[in-house]
């Protein structure tokens, strides 16, 4: 099960061991997770329209939405875009795949296995590849005429948009053992906001790649490197004037943006993330509880631990709703006041893989078997 570290697989990626938490249905354990007892709805969290795509494999894809419209793609080359729910194209890369998609108004990206950046513009034509210096996990991100993507190994690529020259590239020192992941990046203000191994917090300045500043969201604690695995998870929300993120084994924590300076911490270890409105800090920890945190000052508001290490994603906020897929492919609508059940929506049963993207009032989310969802709650 994801959110037990002693329980996920070993890999050698880069010259250093990764603690695999993609696949959490790669597990021996026997710990059970809890059996969903009967609700008394008080939403309709209904579908809106279905996709497909190829399967996932071990890889975590999610769509990206942009208005009316969502693009998708898959472990077997599959890239589509669907407006208003009806499929405009679908394409092949002539590729695995391995993360994706991310996307703005002009460009569709994607990532691969080898290290490849592939974008195309939004009729699915191809502009132009590029290669980082390993795996694509995570959905790349847009700044100032560029293409931010992290690679597996933790580095930073800025290539430009209209040719995908790389710009520039950030990397540091990474400890022996890491969790691998689909770890994202925020851009907010010319930053380009990511975390790290060990438990860092960095902003990067999204014009030469320079450190602008370097937070501490954790530091890791134990007498043995699996002990000590500390990475700050999932990609880092900006919310106003804070930055907010959370690691493994370790804290949630608030952050000023302009210099980096802690607002606030608490102890909390997550492997999947958070989300942030204008009241609260939503993190899934890693026995698959979903808090709510006073974004103030970090303050416990409720906790929803009913779905015990069923493999719960990144929360998302979506109005008075908070939206959370887990493995058994439900999706679960909490009110956001007191973290209660309101509703659920099955998908199949392969699993919600990734976290859900907000999307007009609901959310999109994509399951492990490449079934895509647009849901909306009311």
């Amino acid at each position: 099960m994801r959110g037990s570290a002693l329980l996920l697989a070993l890999f050698l990626i880069g010259g250093c061991s990764t603690l695999d938490n993609l696949n959490p249905f790669s597990s021996s354990s026997k710990v059970k997770m809890a059996e969903l007892t009967p609700i008394n709805p008080s939403a309709d969290l209904r579908l809106s329209w279905k996709g497909a795509l190829g399967e996932a494999g071990n890889y975590t894809f999610v769509p990206a939405v942009i208005g009316d419209t969502v693009y998708a793609a898959a472990r077997n080359g599959a890239i589509a875009r669907f407006d208003g729910g009806a499929e405009a194209w679908r394409i092949n890369a002539g590729q695995s795949l391995s993360g994706g998609v991310g996307a703005d108004a002009a460009l569709v990206v994607v990532g691969t296995p080898k290290g490849e950046v592939l974008a195309y513009d939004t009729r699915g034509q191809p502009l132009w590849k590029a290669r980082v210096s390993s795996e694509v996990l995570a959905p790349p991100a847009f700044a100032d005429g560029a293409v931010i993507v992290r690679s597996g190994d933790s580095r930073i690529f800025c290539l430009d948009a209209r040719d995908g020259k790389q710009r520039w590239v950030y990397q540091r020192t990474t400890p022996p053992l890491s969790l691998r992941g689909p770890a994202g990046v925020a851009v907010a203000d010319k930053l380009v906001l990511a975390g790290f191994p060990g438990g860092k917090l960095v902003a990067i300045s999204s014009a030469n790649g320079a450190a602008v500043w370097e937070a501490t969201v954790t530091l890791p604690r134990g007498s043995t490197e699996l002990e000590r695995v500390a990475d700050v998870t999932g990609t880092p929300v900006v919310s106003g004037r804070a930055v907010c993120a959370a690691a493994y084994q370790g804290r949630v924590g608030c952050f000023d943006l302009a210099g980096g300076n802690a607002l606030w911490a608490r102890e909390m270890s997550s492997d999947v993330g958070l989300d942030v409105d204008d009241r609260f800090v939503y993190v899934t920890d890693d026995k698959s509880a979903v808090h709510a945190l006073d974004r103030s000052n970090g303050a416990s508001m409720w906790k929803q631990d009913k779905l015990f290490m069923r493999g719960v994603s990144r929360p998302v906020a979506a109005g008075p709703y908070i939206l959370v897929g887990d493995v058994a492919g439900v999706v679960h609508a909490l009110k956001r006041e007191d973290g209660s059940f309101a509703a659920r929506f099955s998908t199949d049963s392969s699993g919600v893989i990734g976290e859900p993207r907000k999307f007009a009032s609901g959310a999109a989310v994509q399951t492990r078997d490449g079934g895509l969802y647009a849901l909306t709650v009311q």
